[in-house]
């Protein structure tokens, strides 16, 4: 027999969660055929199975969180007999209603409570660690944002090597913050047709990672109309010898080009905020953010700016398509600086994105369209879209956000062909 573990899908990952079973009790498998999904910090991705034959048992059930090189499951020989179905992994309404249970009535669905008031830049901090930190806190009766200890992770985030080190010290359980009355709950009326669902693993990550940046960055933001014109014409000049070279030649990959060439030029951009510090990255890793069926996903193109036009290109496409995949790696999408976001591709006029903390900037791409518009004196068709750059003011004033978008729109009005 061979056991399938909870693999460790990068150094920070403590944990992941049993998102889908692809493979039931009983279901025949080959040797790294996708077995089941699971969802961490980092990334949602398809778990290959290690061995080749039955599925024999299955331990973590789905939506079941669980920690890294815990067995899940068990692969035999074929022939060998499957345990017991009462293994096999059911959403817990359906295991409720197996076992004569009533579902919750709608009516006793509640918010979480509110915060006392909007957390220090430490309690967000602590708020990011993974969670197991916070499950290892919960259990020892403590309150991971109140912990006297300055954590050894990034940006100060609490670990689980500090908080076993707290836990085995014998420290009291640290008072939780004073909390306001609960919100109310959320009530419907008798007979009010409602669907309640739970949120998915990603969803609610999302959620806690932009709720943190609302509370964490100042946003402000600027808008810029951009003429397309100049690179419409070197697309379809180049676009065929691009696909010959196994590239997809596309707006993004222009916009990507013209935002690394502005990172170079205003460093602000990219950095990030520790404390009373600036941080200035002297790498240029890029966000690309891509709209899944079930969410959204940032990977992150490397050192972008050692890459010419079809070096993006290819970056571009191959994170997408193994992003849709749900083929990342947690390193894929971890250590960006800057980010750009296309709402334009669902014809989005203009979009006002949030910040993916701990960058200090974001783009937004707006949809490209013809548009009428004045060329020397005169009125042209010309395809337009409108660039915004969402930006920290804390440490990202006006004006050097006005200069980036300009030089951004400087670049693709006046596209060098050497480039391309």
């Amino acid at each position: 027999m061979t056991d399938v573990l909870m693999p460790q899908m990068g150094e920070s990952i403590a944990e992941g969660t049993i998102v889908r079973w692809i493979k039931q009790v009983g279901d025949r498998v080959d040797r790294d055929e996708p077995l089941f999904e699971i969802s961490t910090d980092k990334v949602d991705t398809e778990v290959q199975a290690p061995a080749s034959g039955v599925l024999l048992e299955i331990r973590a059930k789905q939506g079941e969180t669980v920690e890294v090189n815990t067995v899940v499951a068990v692969i035999g020989a074929e022939g060998e007999k499957p345990v017991a179905a009462a293994g096999t992994p059911a959403a817990a309404v359906a295991q409720g209603t197996a076992q004569g249970e009533a579902p919750a009535p709608l009516a006793a669905v509640s918010a979480a409570p509110a915060a006392a008031g909007p957390p220090t830049r430490d309690e967000l901090r602590r708020q990011k660690s993974s969670p197991l930190v916070r499950r290892i806190a919960r259990e020892h009766g403590l309150d991971v944002r109140a912990l006297p200890i300055q954590g050894s992770g990034a940006s100060g985030r609490v670990t689980k090597k500090d908080i076993l080190a707290f836990v085995e010290r014998g420290a009291a359980a640290a008072p939780a913050p004073a909390a306001a009355a609960p919100a109310p709950a959320v009530t419907f009326r008798p007979g009010e047709r409602v669907r309640v669902e739970p949120m998915s693993v990603m969803r609610k990550k999302i959620a806690e990672h932009m709720v943190l940046s609302a509370r964490t960055s100042p946003h402000v933001y600027a808008i810029y109309e951009v003429n397309f014109g100049r690179v419409a014409q070197l697309r379809a000049a180049n676009k065929a010898e691009y696909e010959r070279k196994g590239a997809r030649l596309t707006y993004t990959a222009f916009i990507a080009k013209a935002v690394v060439d502005a990172l170079r030029a205003f460093p602000i951009v990219n950095a990030s905020v520790n404390g009373d510090t600036i941080v200035y990255k002297q790498d240029i890793n890029l966000g690309i953010a891509v709209a899944l069926d079930w969410g959204l996903i940032v990977p992150v193109i490397k050192n972008a700016d050692e890459k010419n036009l079809l070096g993006l290109s290819r970056a571009i496409d191959d994170l997408a398509t193994r992003a849709r995949a749900k083929q990342l790696k947690p390193e894929e999408v971890q250590d960006g600086t800057f980010s750009i976001t296309n709402p334009g591709v669902f014809g989005a006029f203009a979009g006002l994105p949030i910040i993916n903390q701990p960058q200090v900037g974001i783009l937004g791409v707006g949809a490209i369209e013809k548009r009428p518009i004045v060329v020397d004196d005169a009125i042209g068709i010309r395809p337009v879209a409108y660039l915004s750059i969402g930006h920290d003011h804390r440490i990202v004033d006006g004006a050097d956000a006005a200069r980036f978008l300009a030089h951004v729109k400087h670049v693709l009005e006046h596209f060098d062909e050497s480039w391309v």
